[in-house]
């Protein structure tokens, strides 16, 4: 009896063992999401991705302010999706506006689980990245990223809610002819998929106006002392330099130009429409000019409800991107209540059939991802603030109410 016993607990010690060793191991992500759906709710994990490090990081972290701010205002609202309530949840990364890093963190963010993705910042970390996204079928919207490129590629899952630097280098280009008189052009760009992107072209539509580019130099997106090239520009006395790249370096060359008395005016992108280019050029900001790829924000039919919450919430100044990434938030959530699913693969059609008004005004997306009626706002820096001098395109119904956005 004894041995028999002895046979028995050890059986049953074996089927419990069996038992746990069959038992099926979540990934955290689905772990907590199934946590979250037997309290009433469902966890949904939105990625997010912008150089929260390095030369721009004051850009990446407006930009995933903004994302914050979307989530906390949906989450506030109680959405439902497929008739159960879910709870969005921000899952940030930094790229470091490094393209290999860029891809690296794409996908942690895909084995993390996200059902979708705003992002990257800039376009030499969002066109790489987009291909791991679409490999892996998450919808990719980015709030920044300009270079035409992007969009070109043919995947089913790149989108973007700003207008792209073909319309863009063409309103700076005409501008730089038609409203400055610039005979006389040199350009200098950082070598990025952005800023040399942009410069290419800009330099087009000098040329396609009857302009001439009298000189044409790179440098780095982390230089700080451009001398010698401006001082090879000088000798061509040019009305007009354009820099392709980010404020970091166009705040310095600003200063430089101005102890060289190089007289022509500065002109570039998004880049450096920003409060921090006025802040590194300081009073050799006056006078110069720079676009952005939108209404201006007095025309945005949400901005001065957003900014008031952003600036209420986290202290700080809006600096570009923040409104087109709540934007860009809000409207892969817009797909999924469509939909009736957070799931990718049945929300992702939803995502190009979007009609909807935000922050930033009118969003709908061409065949390609672009966003339809992009519009181009030049500026100019005047008493230590950037001043609209003038708007290409947009949509005719930009001055229309914003639909919930930041109420």
């Amino acid at each position: 009896m004894n041995k028999f016993a002895r046979l028995s607990l050890f059986a049953a010690a074996a089927i419990a063992l069996t038992a746990c060793g069959n038992k099926e191991e979540k990934p955290a992500g689905e772990a907590s999401a199934a946590a979250a759906e037997a309290g009433g709710e469902t966890v949904v994990k939105i990625g997010q991705v912008s150089p929260l490090t390095g030369p721009i990081a004051h850009l990446g972290k407006d930009n995933e302010l903004g994302a914050k701010l979307a989530i906390e205002d949906l989450n506030a609202e109680g959405v439902e999706i497929g008739g159960k309530k879910v709870k969005f949840e921000l899952v940030s990364e930094d790229d470091q506006a490094d393209p290999k890093i860029g891809t690296q963190v794409a996908q942690r963010l895909v084995d993390a689980g996200v059902v979708g993705v705003v992002g990257h910042l800039n376009s030499g970390t969002t066109i790489p990245a987009s291909k791991i996204y679409s490999d892996a079928g998450l919808p990719q919207i980015s709030p920044s990223a300009t270079n035409p490129d992007y969009t070109k590629q043919g995947y089913k899952t790149t989108f973007r809610v700003i207008a792209n630097d073909v319309q863009q280098g063409k309103a700076l280009g005409e501008f730089a002819v038609d409203g400055l008189k610039a005979k006389k052009v040199a350009i200098i760009d950082d070598r990025t998929a952005y800023g040399q992107g942009l410069a290419d072209e800009f330099e087009k539509a000098i040329k396609a106006k009857g302009g001439s580019v009298v000189k044409r130099e790179f440098t780095t997106n982390t230089a700080t002392d451009f001398n010698a090239i401006l001082t090879s520009i000088k000798g061509s006395a040019p009305d007009v330099i354009f820099y392709g790249g980010m404020d970091a370096q166009a705040g310095p060359l600003a200063k430089q130009m101005q102890r060289l008395g190089i007289k022509a005016k500065l002109m570039g992108g998004d880049g450096w429409q920003t409060p921090e280019f006025i802040k590194l050029a300081g009073e050799a900001s006056e006078g110069q000019y720079s676009s952005s790829c939108g209404m201006p924000r007095d025309k945005m039919p949400g901005f001065a409800a957003f900014n008031d919450k952003f600036k209420a919430k986290y202290n700080t100044e809006v600096q570009i991107y923040a409104p087109y990434e709540y934007d860009a938030v809000r409207v892969l959530v817009e797909a999924m209540k469509r939909a009736g699913s957070t799931d990718p693969k049945t929300y992702l059609a939803e995502v190009g059939k979007t009609n909807y008004t935000g922050v930033t005004g009118p969003i709908a997306f061409d065949e390609k991802g672009d966003i339809k009626d992009g519009a181009v706002t030049v500026y100019q820096v005047k008493g230590g603030k950037w001043e609209v001098v003038s708007t290409v395109g947009g949509p005719a119904s930009a001055a229309a109410p914003a639909a919930s956005a930041a109420q």
